[in-house]
């Protein structure tokens, strides 16, 4: 109980980080060869390894204006084997402020030692595959520059 009180507050304030544009904190927690796995078939979609990959991820989200929010953080096991999950929801407004993107999402992830090494994030993909539309029509630089590849 103790543990996921404190995953919530530190996936929260990372969160919020990640919504001011700075990233730094959140590439920090990851291990060197940490792992990301999204599935789909869309921009996020892939299997990212090492910090370097999951760095470039979190850029292409920041850069399109996906906001993340957690809602539930659960933490179980030793430090030398944590399990986390956090369930939450994002968005993204368009310039004129109307919402053009909303999801859930569910990351399922591994931790030793207070370092992130492994996660899956499942949303629907489908709405992702809109937001990419979405970005190709009305932020064509971002589609052409952040493309990721896993």
């Amino acid at each position: 109980m103790v543990l996921s009180w404190i995953a919530t507050k530190v996936i929260g304030l990372l969160m919020a980080r990640n919504r001011a544009g700075d990233i730094r904190a959140t590439v920090a927690l990851d291990a060197p060869d940490v792992r990301l796995t999204f599935p789909g078939q869309n921009r996020w979609s892939g299997v990212f390894a090492g910090r370097d990959a999951v760095r470039r991820w979190l850029e292409v989200l920041v850069e399109t204006g996906v906001m993340t929010y957690p809602d539930q953080v659960v933490a179980v096991g030793p430090p030398w084997k944590t399990t986390i999950c956090v369930r939450g929801r994002d968005h993204a407004d368009g310039p004129g402020g109307e919402r053009v993107y909303e999801n859930r999402f569910v990351i399922w992830g591994r931790m030793s030692w207070g370092r992130l090494k492994d996660y899956e994030v499942y949303e629907d993909t489908h709405l992702a595959n809109e937001y990419d539309r979405w970005l190709a029509e009305h932020r064509p630089e971002v589609t052409s520059e952040l493309a990721l590849s896993g």
